[in-house]
């Protein structure tokens, strides 16, 4: 996506500090709006029914899964709550006097439509094609990233992993030698109430059949999950026991690879958990293949019973690549010749994880030999492996473990920093969005 596509959405209602009980100097009085009607007011700030819809309808259009009125209307509820949360964290963004910029979005959002296999501007079409604007989700992106930056304020000094405490991890990594590790993914609903969390269980039982219904478990994630995995789809990485809630650890010790946990219970809220692998610390030596591609773009989507001669003409284009390409160093150069629609190294690969229909590929593949060319809709690819090396899988880098540090302590202070916002903060539900929430 071009980073000029990417614009802020202008607020109209200016933040003003609210008195307990009081009213922004600037807010409208209820009657003023038409089209809109107030369901909240956060800090002087309005949330309106149209922002709700939009952030419903950017869930729909972002999965591309079909769902009925009645499962959005059980959906409206637990996203209001989000978007409380979210004007919070912006307003805390603002008075801090964080700027994103349009080019960091546009990142983002790319890094969403390539780790859920989607071609280049897929998010901003859909949307288009049903009417939501493109700031729906610019919005929602610029607050986790804001916030991160906010979170990172407040650890001050300890936003820095010294080599003492990575070698102090590493010493209790290498104690849980022998003992399993899970690649997991998740997402975290926070519950307002312990006692009362009917409408936080009957949304995250929702997003389960969703998700069970074939909604990318990343696309997910990034919308509904308030945990700061979610700019990365949910994903842990490989993670021990120790560093999961038992709840989750007693759960993902029985459920199957790939599968959606039921709702787990866990302080202050309800985890979805998804095991992609697992593995024993210490013990699992493995390929590393650095490949590189070269992408062919197709100028119209391909009708394989009626190929254009643009397309045809493309096959013939990938053929003679396939004949005469003998290093990655031509690959790249090719592949930039091309406009790089797709990046040249799509990064390094494990060959015992392959995907079934690209393991026959690859496994075998000559070093610096391309594949066959891989058509697809949108044009067609080539694959070549550049090298291959054994590694134990189970280890490791210093860098993975400063990462995994850091995260713990973002994730603690987030949730220490929202309930601060919260008790300071005046928010009023207006009778529509007690409605809203009444239908969870």
């Amino acid at each position: 996506m071009a980073a000029s596509t990417v614009q802020a959405r202008p607020h109209h209602y200016a933040l003003q500090p609210v008195k307990p009980g009081g009213k922004a100097a600037n807010a409208l009085p209820d009657n003023a709006v038409t089209e809109d009607e107030i369901i909240a007011v956060v800090n002087g700030q309005i949330l309106t029914e149209r922002d709700v819809d939009d952030r419903a309808r950017l869930f729909v259009q972002s999965t591309g899964l079909p769902i009925s009125p009645e499962v959005m209307n059980r959906m409206r509820g637990q996203i209001l709550h989000q978007l409380i949360d979210e004007r919070l964290k912006l307003q805390e963004i603002l008075r801090r006097h964080i700027n994103i910029p349009p080019e960091q979005i546009a990142a983002t959002i790319s890094t969403i439509e390539q780790r859920n296999g989607m071609p280049p501007n897929t998010l901003r079409n859909r949307l288009k094609a049903d009417g939501i604007s493109l700031t729906t989700l610019i919005d929602q992106i610029r607050v986790q990233i804001g916030w991160m930056q906010v979170l990172r304020m407040e650890l001050g000094p300890r936003n820095r992993v010294t080599a003492q405490q990575i070698a102090q991890r590493e010493q209790a990594i290498q104690s849980e030698t022998g003992r399993p590790q899970y690649f997991m993914s998740e997402i975290f609903i926070p519950v307002k109430n312990p006692l009362h969390d009917q409408v936080e269980l009957a949304f995250t039982q929702t997003i389960i059949n969703q998700l069970r219904n074939g909604a990318p478990f990343p696309i997910v994630a990034a919308q509904f999950s308030q945990d700061q995995t979610a700019l990365e789809g949910g994903s842990l990485g490989w993670t021990q026991e120790d560093r999961l809630d038992p709840a989750v650890v007693a759960i993902v010790r029985q459920m199957p690879d790939r599968a959606i946990s039921n709702p787990i219970k866990v302080p202050g809220g309800y985890v979805i958990a998804t095991v992609h692998q697992r593995r024993t610390v210490g013990k699992q030596m493995g390929t590393l293949m650095e490949m590189r591609q070269v992408f062919f773009p197709f100028a119209t989507p391909l009708n394989p019973q009626n190929p254009t001669e643009q397309q045809q003409v493309t096959l013939q284009k990938a053929l003679h690549a396939e004949q005469t390409l003998h290093s990655c160093a031509e690959m790249e150069a090719l592949n930039k010749s091309l406009g790089e629609v797709h990046t040249s190294n799509p990064g390094t690969q494990v060959q015992e994880r392959l995907p079934p229909q690209m393991a026959p590929l690859l496994t075998n593949l000559p070093i610096n030999k391309p594949t066959k060319p891989l058509v697809s809709p949108d044009g067609i690819t080539l694959l070549m492996v550049c090298s291959r090396s054994q590694r134990n899988l189970a280890l490791q880098t210093p860098g993975q473990i400063a990462d995994q540090l850091m995260s713990e302590r973002i994730e603690q202070n987030a949730r220490q920093l929202q309930r601060t916002l919260e008790r300071q903060s005046v928010i009023q539900i207006r009778p529509a969005g007690k409605k809203l929430l009444s239908h969870g």
